[in-house]
């Protein structure tokens, strides 16, 4: 197909934390020595922070080189982090509270601030504009187009005005091409671009699988007198049961609102497990309803953690590109932090594309001494113990390895715990797993999934092809239904995967319109048959505040 070609200096595939801080630094960079760099975002959301969801409670250290001026120029960070509460539920109606000296000092949040990430990226967009950055958000990243040598040359943007049978519609617009001399690739977790690079350059050769957990994330409006602006509360233990690892998140942030959630390990070996449903049952918890009683649930939102740390992130840089953020992993999950990961990466990234520019490289080999000299590096290297810790030892004993490893070693403990389960071929058959019954929402602190879509605003032009593709669409039929009772009904938090009868037989029916992007379906299924792909653009959540 003939496609239209649009020439940049550099291409970035994400307008979240990471490539924002990317086009920011490589055009200060520009400035700085007199040069000009054209340089492009493209966003898949319909607008910047559209399918941003995070805690989160941010560590300004990266901020605070890419604009030291943050503070004057308005930057919506305007909630710190004023006290720490660490819980573990023993319970439906008891706890423990855990002294902050008994726990790891990588959960401590003293100079952070609890904020939007998506709000945040809003802003970061702003600046990049004004620094001469170019942004076009409702823009999909296909897929990638390479040189006849194998390197890089950009993105094709998705083609507009297909029907479902892939067919062009009136109003068809094909995507066009992207080239650029460098590529960066900031598309979040389990981007499905990275993703394929990752395999055509075998970039994570001699690396640990990377790891995954899904984060179920809510906004309340609350009662102002019950409202402590800068408590954050993280916990684990109920309702999470047996292998099922993961954490909440309670965090007070401004306007008599608080973000409450849930992460859930993604390794999970029951396929009755529902991560959504769990999330809902949380909440029933008295140390977590005594803040939500009496308020308002005003969004939803989930998005899949890349968790794997140190040890499992690839090789980022190839011929004519980059990843980074959580494209790459770069997510500090011993401080349940990636914002200031990303947004560093992103920045190391910026300057090894302007020195391989500068010396017409085809490849920005400088990224790695400039990486390793940081303190990105060093943050990650301190920490590529304590997800393995927990994964290998439990919650108890890893999470007391983890205190004395970070408390008493600072993270230079000297041995190398790994993890080298692939987290999709833990779950059993349903024959060897308890099932679990769940009770009903009560619609007042828990909620069904659709109404919980609903306040995703969640919205996909219905007539076009369905972006979540089966590689073998008779293998539901032969493993997921049989052994599983097919999990992806229920470790999708979008109800995006239904089984129906016909004929009285079941049959597996994909709701793409609910999709939210979360990326679980394509990282938990067993048999790795689904592929997630980018619908139409603007299509997914639209995300005011999270």
């Amino acid at each position: 197909m003939e496609r239209d070609v649009m020439s940049f200096d550099v291409v970035i595939v994400g307008a979240g934390a990471a490539g924002l801080s990317a086009a920011c630094r490589l055009k200060q960079l520009a400035q700085a020595q007199q040069t000009e760099i054209t340089v492009c975002v493209v966003e898949k959301g319909s607008e910047v922070g559209a399918h941003i969801v995070s805690g989160a409670v941010v560590d300004p250290k990266a901020l605070n080189e890419l604009f030291p001026d943050w503070s004057e120029l308005q930057a919506p960070l305007n909630v710190p982090a004023k006290e720490d509460q660490i819980l573990w539920l023993r319970n439906s109606t008891q706890h423990w509270t855990i002294p902050t000296w008994l726990a790891p000092k990588t959960m401590h949040n003293t100079g952070n601030y609890i904020a939007s990430l998506g709000n945040l990226c809003r802003w970061l967009a702003e600046q990049a504009e004004s620094l001469g950055v170019e942004i076009f958000p409702g823009f999909p990243a296909a897929e990638v187009v390479y040189h006849d040598d194998g390197s890089v040359r950009g993105i094709v943007t998705a083609d507009m005005g297909l029907n479902a049978q892939n067919e062009p519609k009136p109003g068809y617009m094909p995507g066009m091409i992207l080239e650029a001399k460098f590529t960066i690739f900031a598309e979040g977790c389990r981007g499905h671009l990275g993703k394929a690079l990752i395999k055509k350059y075998a970039l994570d050769q001699g690396k640990d699988p990377q790891h995954y957990a899904i984060g179920i994330k809510e906004l309340w409006d609350i009662d102002p007198t019950k409202h402590q602006p800068g408590l954050v509360i993280h916990g684990t233990g109920w309702p999470l049961q047996d292998d099922t690892s993961g954490g909440f998140f309670l965090y007070h942030t401004e306007n008599s609102q608080v973000a409450v959630g849930l992460i859930v390990d993604l390794n999970y070996s029951n396929p009755w497990v529902n991560p959504f449903d769990e999330c809902q049952q949380l909440k029933h918890h008295p140390k977590l309803a005594q803040y939500l009683e009496g308020g308002k649930r005003v969004s939803y939102g989930a998005r899949a953690i890349a968790k794997g740390g140190f040890n499992a992130l690839p090789k980022m840089t190839f011929p004519g590109g980059l990843l980074i953020g959580c494209d790459a992993g770069t997510l500090n999950f011993s401080r349940i932090k990636g914002t200031h990961t990303a947004m560093k990466s992103g920045m190391l990234a910026a300057e090894a594309v302007v020195s391989a520019l500068k010396h017409q490289h085809s490849e920005a080999t400088d990224f790695e001494s400039l990486f390793r000299d940081s303190w990105l590096y060093s943050e990650l290297f301190q920490s590529k113990n304590f997800g393995p810790a927990l994964h290998n030892l439990g919650p108890i004993w890893g999470g007391a390895f983890n205190t004395l490893e970070q408390n008493v070693f600072k993270g230079h403990l000297p041995l190398q715990l790994h993890d080298k389960k692939i987290d999709h071929l833990q779950i059993k058959p349903t024959a060897e797993c308890t099932k679990i019954i769940y009770p009903k929402p009560d619609g007042i602190l828990s909620f069904d999934k659709s109404s919980s879509v609903y306040l995703s605003n969640t919205n996909h032009e219905e007539d076009q092809p369905c972006h979540l593709h089966l590689h073998d669409k008779e293998q539901p039929y032969q493993i997921n239904i049989p052994l599983h009772q097919e999990p992806a009904q229920r470790f999708c938090p979008a109800g995006v995967y239904e089984l129906i009868e016909k004929d009285n037989q079941p049959q597996l029916q994909i709701n793409a319109q609910n999709c939210i992007h979360c990326k679980t379906c394509d990282i938990k299924d067993y048999g790795q048959n689904i592929q997630w792909l980018v619908p139409e653009g603007g299509g997914g959540p639209n995300y005011p505040n999270m």
